[in-house]
């Protein structure tokens, strides 16, 4: 798939993930066709894709956007509620989407150790830390929470720290009697996220209408099973 063109519109153009997305699309094949940013709205033509890296009050844009060019979506943005997850479910009847909290295939193994420590470990003691750059500003991250899920009825504590300019570290912390199991995935670059974007591209351009995790995506691309 890689460097087969496509047209997409990017919403979110400016920020620092919108800026490593163009950058690893345009070098892949993608041409940016529309914009929605701070800036403004700009439109060259109709994009065979939207991209939405922005903020949960974009949500009503992005979503009118994708009625309007009745494409696919992707979605990266973080902190969306519960009712916005809803909403994205609902367009999901009538154009294919992806949503995730993180495009990094790292994660995506991180997420599957967990759950088959869970499985094993039943009794331990469990602790999920994650670390952010200060300006973030949701807290726990999409991350912590998509990890939290796995654990389902059992209550465990989410340490979050805000701190210079580190991208994201996520560490789930397993304690048992007399020794400590723990799994960590750092993020040493947003270019990561974008090129795992840009999987989820090619994967939603090929599906039909539906919602899609980026589990989905890394399933059908590599073959191991997530």
């Amino acid at each position: 798939m890689k460097n087969q063109l496509f047209k997409y519109g990017l919403i979110g153009s400016s920020g620092k993930l919108g800026s490593e997305v163009n950058s690893v699309f345009n070098d892949n094949g993608g041409r940016q066709v529309y914009i929605y940013n701070r800036g403004g709205e700009f439109e060259v033509e109709k994009p065979e894709l939207i991209i939405d890296c922005s903020a949960p009050e974009v949500l009503d844009k992005t979503v009118s956007l994708v009625d309007r060019f009745n494409v696919p979506l992707v979605i990266a943005t973080t902190n969306l509620t519960d009712s916005q997850i809803g909403r994205l479910k609902t367009l999901s009847i009538s154009v294919p989407v992806v949503q995730s909290y993180n495009f990094s295939v790292g994660v995506q193994v991180l997420l599957n150790l967990v759950r088959k420590a869970d499985e094993i470990l039943t009794n331990w003691d469990v602790e999920i830390e994650e670390v952010h750059h200060s300006q973030k500003k949701d807290r726990p991250s999409g991350t912590a929470k998509m990890i939290r899920s796995i654990f389902k009825e059992k209550n465990v504590n989410v340490s979050a720290l805000r701190l210079g300019t580190v991208i994201g570290d996520h560490s789930v912390h397993f304690g048992g009697p007399g020794e400590i199991l723990s799994i960590k995935h750092s993020a040493v670059s947003r270019r990561t996220f974008a090129q795992g974007i840009l999987k989820a591209a090619h994967f939603v351009l090929q599906k039909k209408n539906g919602f899609y995790s980026f589990t989905d995506v890394i399933y059908s691309d590599t073959g191991f099973q997530i």
